[in-house]
């Protein structure tokens, strides 16, 4: 067995995390972003030979941890993800997919996946036609729906989050949406709720790309 690992390449997945305001509602629990976290922490505790980077998204995107083999920094980097490292507001998935394509080696031989982990909510145009570049490029983008359909209001230390009327807001995962991005990425789009499900299907979908690229 040991052998056959050592002959298996590696893949390099570019993680980005929705860290909008609606990723602290408790419609999964502890909240979606901790789901999040809890799921990409995993991932990377089953990586072997792979590399990771890891990026932010709300309104607009940003990197975190450049592309890593180095697993125990990644892990610290996936921690910290907090809703306040983004202040423009919004699901800004072209900014996350754009950022996550130039996240890669040069490396034109390894399996590539763009992770994208979003409510979905409030999002703009043109995230489809993203991922469909990337897919061109032979990245393939999968999307990780966290949240319910019934959706839930988003506490803070002060309440539950208003708008501008002061009525709560209510946050629900917008599914068909991050379908239509992970078909247009030649990916799959995944639901993470209170099971592993999702973990468990998401990595044998990466073990798949590390078949195609040895």
């Amino acid at each position: 067995l040991k052998q056959q690992t050592e002959q298996t390449q590696g893949i390099e997945a570019v993680v980005m995390v929705d860290v909008s305001n609606s990723m602290m509602a408790t419609d999964v629990l502890p909240n979606r972003l901790e789901r999040a976290k809890m799921l990409v922490s995993n991932l990377v505790d089953r990586m072997k030979n792979d590399k990771i980077a890891l990026g932010v998204f709300a309104g607009e995107a940003y990197p975190q941890l450049p592309i890593t083999s180095d697993y125990a920094s990644a892990k610290m980097f996936i921690e910290a993800l907090s809703t306040g490292m983004v202040t423009l507001q919004g699901t800004n998935l072209t900014a996350a997919i754009e950022l996550a394509q130039k996240s890669f080696s040069g490396d034109k031989k390894v399996g590539k996946a763009i992770l994208l982990i979003t409510d979905g909510e409030d999002h703009v145009e043109g995230a489809a036609e993203a991922a469909q570049a990337a897919a061109k490029e032979g990245i393939n983008v999968f999307v990780l729906g966290v949240g319910t359909a019934e959706g839930s209001q988003i506490p803070t230390p002060y309440g539950a989050l208003t708008d501008a009327t002061g009525q709560p807001v209510h946050t629900a995962l917008n599914e068909q949406m991050c379908r239509d991005v992970a078909k247009a990425g030649k990916g799959i789009y995944l639901h993470l709720d209170q099971t592993n499900s999702a973990q468990d299907e998401m990595l044998a979908q990466l073990s798949r790309l590390k078949r195609t690229s040895t």
